[in-house]
């Protein structure tokens, strides 16, 4: 990860880039790519800084050796642990974030977790200040703009919900099917995935094997580039500036207002400033760049009153169970079902 030197800082301005903008959205993901989308019409104007470039379309795409064994599309990095050792982190850098390789299943969280929740071991996971109902009008538009498909009613953990899946579910192959009915003859409940896919009338999706964890090559996958930031360039008011590294905030004398962001592009340093600035860069390299923008105002780093910014981070907790069966399966779109 690139170290900020303040003494060999050279700011200029990108060539036919404005230094001033209403907002500042840095990470085109989920969160940074629906954000531009959902300002393209307000007229205010918004620069979008994302680190990586566009991932190609190419034949590795659909190549489990180049996605998993090579890892063609995961950063060249390293971080470090505790002890200073060196990893390699599961994570790329594209426009569109990890939305680019994501399973594209879109679950909506469900009321319990918005609410104070007491773990095993007594640790108790404290309440948001927003609600489920809150969020609910926003996961059905998220739902349609992402192309989800699902069975409303089918998932009996599924919150309530206003209205139904805009697209319906993803049907099973033969085999699925028969292990959907044996599951519910015992008494279970297997449900859809509701998946974030373009099998619209005309639309895009072969229903291919490559999908969890590749890059989709025919750009059917519900992901933020496709569905939200290409959309959002199409407005005269939005700019992206790509291969473009966020090294710090910059805040007002008071370090109450955040006005400016320096970043590295091709080794040379711009700044450009903002009346609001966004930051959904993933949640480590947020965490990350707010540490980063340290400043006498905030010696912790931005937002960090706490000392919690970048601690505590956790990843999947996935249980995985793997039936073996004597006859060959023909299923090729494997990912449409859970228990």
């Amino acid at each position: 990860m690139p170290t900020y030197v303040a003494s060999y800082l050279d700011y200029r301005r990108m060539k036919d880039m404005d230094n001033h903008y209403d907002i500042i959205i840095i990470g085109t993901g989920a969160g940074g790519g629906t954000l531009a989308y959902a300002l393209k019409e307000s007229g205010l104007k918004v620069l979008i800084l994302e680190r990586g470039d566009y991932l190609p379309q190419e034949p590795e795409n659909w190549s489990a050796r180049a996605t998993f064994m090579e890892k063609r599309y995961k950063t060249k990095e390293k971080w470090f642990d505790e002890q200073g050792n060196p990893f390699a982190p599961g994570v790329n850098y594209y426009v569109g974030g990890n939305t680019k390789v994501y399973g594209a299943v879109m679950y909506r969280l469900r009321k319990e977790d918005f609410k104070e929740l007491e773990h095993e071991g007594g640790r108790i996971s404290p309440a948001w200040p927003i609600s489920y109902e809150d969020l609910e009008p926003y996961y059905a538009r998220a739902e349609e703009l992402y192309l989800v498909h699902g069975k409303t009613g089918e998932d009996i953990t599924d919150p309530p919900r206003s209205s139904s899946f805009p697209f319906p579910e993803v049907p099973h192959e033969s085999t699925l099917e028969k292990l959907a009915a044996n599951l519910k003859k015992q008494g279970l409940h297997p449900s859809h995935l509701p998946m974030a896919v373009d099998l619209r009338e005309g639309g895009r999706c072969i229903r291919c094997k490559t999908c969890d964890g590749f890059p989709c090559k025919v750009h059917a996958k519900g992901d933020s580039d496709v569905c939200c930031v290409q959309p959002a360039l199409k407005s005269p008011n939005v700019t992206m500036i790509t291969s473009a590294y966020v090294h710090r905030i910059l805040t007002d004398e008071s370090g109450s207002r955040a006005t400016a962001v320096e970043f590295e592009r091709n080794g040379k340093f711009y700044t450009a400033e903002a009346d609001t600035i966004v930051v959904s860069c993933g949640a480590v390299n947020s965490a990350a760049l707010l540490l980063r923008s340290a400043n006498d105002k905030h010696p912790e780093g931005l937002a960090n009153q706490t000392g919690l910014v970048g601690r505590n981070y956790m990843m999947h907790i996935n249980t995985g169970l793997v039936a073996l069966h004597p006859k060959e399966n023909p299923t090729v779109f494997q990912k449409n079902t859970r228990d």
